[in-house]
């Protein structure tokens, strides 16, 4: 985990791709996506049907390194309306145990706005908490501080020949001390979009200067996306 500073507050950026929120003791997440491999499943495209278990591992694994007591998803928490019916028991009942162990709280994404909370935990549109804003996707003209998901934002680089591609949180700063922030897709089976992609950029406006940030080797890298002209 490496610290990270953004608009007043300490956090710390996992190498899982969730952020911690240590003053509120609470895991921030975004697109878990859970069964999408069943999705695509029933639709003829066959794939293991193992990513909703090892994206709840990968979950329980940062709950316990961060000692976090809450947990925030950000949106499309899974793939579709009725995924929740197809979760198989182990699965299940991994889930269950985690909502039970902390204050769980699902915000409700463009995939899974039907979804019942059967797993335990609670639903909200989107939640401000001590100022910050939680919601699925970036809301143009937002000039609060911000917290979102949907685009499975991804750093985009070429080195030596060698393209690289890595999921990245995408940070916007304003000029007055204040940002937003869109999160890395959390999930196992998630693909990306390039961090610098327009429609990105567009959502976390206005701002003067939009970067990505991602942990390398135990420290904070941040890279230009975007800069407000003179």
């Amino acid at each position: 985990m490496v610290p990270l500073s953004f608009a007043g507050e300490e956090f710390l950026l996992t190498t899982g791709r969730a952020l911690y929120w240590p003053r509120e003791q609470a895991l921030l997440v975004a697109d878990l996506h859970l069964e999408k491999a069943s999705f695509f499943a029933r639709h003829g495209q066959m794939l293991p049907p193992y990513d909703s278990r090892e994206t709840l591992e990968r979950l329980a694994l940062a709950i316990r390194e961060t000692g976090a007591r809450r947990v925030f998803t950000l949106g499309d928490n899974f793939h579709d309306s009725t995924g929740t019916e197809r979760l198989e028991p182990h699965a299940a009942g991994m889930l269950a145990a985690l909502t039970r162990a902390t204050d769980w709280v699902w915000i409700t994404g463009n995939h899974d706005a039907a979804m019942e909370a059967q797993a335990g935990g609670t639903l909200a549109e989107e939640l401000e908490i001590a100022g910050m804003v939680l919601r699925h996707q970036a809301k143009a003209g937002e000039t609060r501080p911000e917290f979102s998901g949907h685009y499975h934002p991804r750093l985009q680089l070429t080195v030596r020949e060698r393209h690289i591609r890595r999921p990245c949180a995408v940070v916007s700063t304003d000029g007055t001390g204040s940002g937003r922030m869109i999160l890395p897709a959390f999930g196992a089976l998630t693909g990306g979009m390039d961090a610098a992609d327009p429609a990105i950029l567009s959502a976390l406006q206005p701002a003067q200067a939009i970067d990505a940030v991602v942990t390398a080797g135990g420290r904070l890298a941040t890279f230009p996306l975007w800069r407000a002209a003179a």
